[in-house]
Parts: structure tokens; sequence; C-alpha cells
């Protein structure tokens, strides 16, 4: 499927749905409104578009059309004011599940959201004494997303308070990073200031918005390390309130991670965080890796030992 065919499905989607617009690049499209055009960045939504049978276009398209007519009828200008939120520092970034942002459909395309890991997102969201508020697409106006991205990234890590506490939890080193709010999430950006040299990298979860946890890889067995933080997730997730979810996931130090802070927090990439799951049958004394990367965490850790 070309980019033309694409971008084309996308127009007839959004004239279904009484939005007139027209590609003005590769990933932007003009939206005629009362009070002059809009432009529209859909260069993620092309992305996933590609990635899809053509068969499928037509509802995926409409699905994303829907979701951006409903936010064009209810407002009758660009509102709220980018850069009056960016001057404010009122933007902040707040994880959620690929499930939470499903329903209804469109809406997640409709979102200023991009991947996180495998089964989250990262969202941008307005901070108001009131409410939190998602950042829809159509409010970026000329500022590339990157930008809007790392504002918010930003404005969770300075001007929200933290705590970060190590304890042994069975016996492993886990340390909660958290607080009452729901942006700590955005800590897994700044890794490095809450782990050591982590030569494996470390085990990371998102169980509730108030709280990430983490193991630095090291001396303590690799499978301990896993049973650990996958009983731990889970009893967060069963014991609390707006729960994420339990899966672990292993961090990997890269290319983001080389960044001086400031540049990596703008400049639209994301941590690599792989899902790690084991199963441990203490009877049978057997350790079965549920994903490819949990074998290959084992292997490294193991490969390692005297």
């Amino acid at each position: 499927m070309s980019h033309d065919a694409i971008g084309e499905g996308l127009l007839r989607a959004l004239a279904e749905e009484g939005v007139t617009g027209r590609l003005t690049g590769p990933a932007t499209v003009a939206v005629s409104r009362p009070d002059g055009d809009l432009t529209v960045d859909i260069g993620e939504w092309r992305v996933h578009a590609a990635e899809i049978p053509p068969a499928d276009l037509p509802g995926f398209a409409a699905h994303f059309a829907r979701g951006f007519a409903r936010s064009v009828r209810a407002e009758a200008r660009p509102s709220p004011d980018i850069e009056r939120l960016l001057a404010e520092g009122s933007l902040r970034m707040r994880v959620y599940t690929e499930e939470a942002l499903a329903e209804p459909p469109g809406l997640r395309d409709a979102l200023l959201t991009r991947p996180l890991a495998p089964g989250l997102v990262e969202t941008v969201v307005v901070d108001t004494p009131d409410s939190i508020v998602p950042l829809n697409r159509v409010h970026l106006g000329d500022r590339p997303q990157e930008q809007v991205f790392g504002a918010a990234l930003h404005a969770s890590l300075t001007r929200e308070p933290h705590y970060a506490k190590t304890d042994a939890v069975w016996g492993v080193p886990i340390t909660h990073v958290g607080e009452t709010h729901r942006y700590i999430g955005s800590h897994v950006h700044v890794l490095r200031r809450h782990v050591g040299s982590a030569p494996y990298g470390a085990l990371v979860a998102f169980p509730v918005p108030e709280y990430l946890i983490v193991h630095e890889i090291g001396d303590t067995h690799i499978v301990a390390a896993l049973e650990a933080m996958q009983e731990l997730a889970a009893t967060h997730v069963e014991k609390g309130d707006n729960a994420l979810t339990a899966q672990v996931y292993w961090w990997c130090p890269g290319p983001y991670e080389q960044l001086p802070e400031p540049d990596a927090l703008a400049s639209g990439r994301v941590p690599d965080l792989r899902p790690v799951r084991v199963e441990v049958d203490h009877r049978e004394r057997s350790v079965t890796p549920r994903t490819p990367d949990t074998e290959r965490l084992i292997e490294l850790w193991l490969g390692d030992r005297p």
C-alpha cells in the first residue's frame, strides 16, 4: 500500500465524517475550518496504516476520522492554546495501557500518544487543579510533537515531587519510585538517576500510575529477581486503584541513554523496554522463559557467572 493510497483513504474517511481535508505533505493534512485551515500531523498514523493489510485500511482510517471529527465539532477553534500551555508548564506525561485507549474507536490516534513499550503508550495530558485532560493532536498547532512530548516529560520530572526508596522484597533489592500523582511513569526516561552502572540493565514495571518499580540487574540471581518483580507488580495491580499492568520489562540501556538527558527527553525516542516473564516450578526445579527476551536475558546473566 503506497503512502498516496493511505493518504487518499484517510481523506475519504474524513469526508464521510463531514471534514474536508487535503494532503499538504507526506505526514500532514490541512483541514478546512471556518476560522482557517488547520494542519494536522498524521505521521504516526501513517506508520501504523502502512503495517496493516490494504483491506483493513478503510476501517482503520474511519476510526481515526471519527475521533478527529468529534474533536473538530467540539470546539470552534484550536484550544487549548499550545503556546500558553507550554509557557505555563501545564503539560504532563502519563502512561496508559493500549487497552485503556482502545475505546471509543479512533481515540488513541486522535490523542497525542506514542508507543512506550509493548502494551503501553505515553500520552501528553493537560494538568489543571480540577482535572487531567489528554491533549488532542489537533491542538499541536505548528509545534513538532517531539517538542511537546519533551516539554511534558520535563515538567513531569521537575515540577512534580517523587521519592525513591530501595528495600529487599523476598530477598531482592527493589526500588520504588513513587508519589501521589499519576506522572511517575515519566521516570522511566531517567532511570540512570535510580540505578548504578547497570551493566545488564534493569527490570522495570508500571503496576499503577503512582509507582515505578525497578530492580537493577546485578548479583541477585536473575530468576529470583524476575519472580520477585512479577509477584510485586501483580500485588500492586491487585490492590491499587487505576491499575496499569503487572507486566515486567527488561530495560536495555542504549542510544537513548547515551544522549544528554535534556536532549533525550526532546528526541522523540523512548527507552528500550522488552517484555519478560518467567514461570518457575519449585517442586520440579524447572524454569520456563515465556518470552524470547527472557531467554536471552537469562542466558546473558548466566553466561557471565563463574
